[in-house]
């Protein structure tokens, strides 16, 4: 069992969201983050003001997936995550970790089965 971790542009989630479907991923926790990375934030005017916002918004998805679903979730994020053929910085990062246990509340099943 592995914790997919991806961060990517909100603009993408839908085409993320859609790209897992087909694969049969059907289960992700999505939250609201902020960072940056190599993008290192931007400049914005406001009031007459220059202003460096070096906090970027960003979408986190959190997919708990058994070994044999992790290259095709893998793949599924890159496909909808992308920007274009070849990508573009700021398009996000995957994070891949072992996961020792996972407990459905519900029915007090463990392991493969409780994903």
């Amino acid at each position: 069992m592995k914790l997919i971790l991806a961060i990517i542009q909100p603009s993408k989630l839908e085409d993320v969201k859609t790209a897992l479907s087909k694969v049969e991923v059907v289960r992700l926790t999505i939250m609201d983050v902020q960072g940056f990375g190599r993008q290192k934030g931007q400049t914005e005017v406001y009031r007459g003001r220059e202003i460096t916002v070096n906090l970027l918004r960003k979408v986190q998805l959190q997919i708990a997936v058994n070994d044999d679903f992790v290259q095709p979730t893998i793949d599924a994020i890159i496909e909808g995550g992308r920007s274009g053929d070849a990508g573009q910085i700021g398009d996000g990062k995957i994070f891949i970790l072992p996961m020792d246990d996972c407990i459905r509340i519900r029915t007090g099943e463990r392991g493969p089965e409780a994903i």
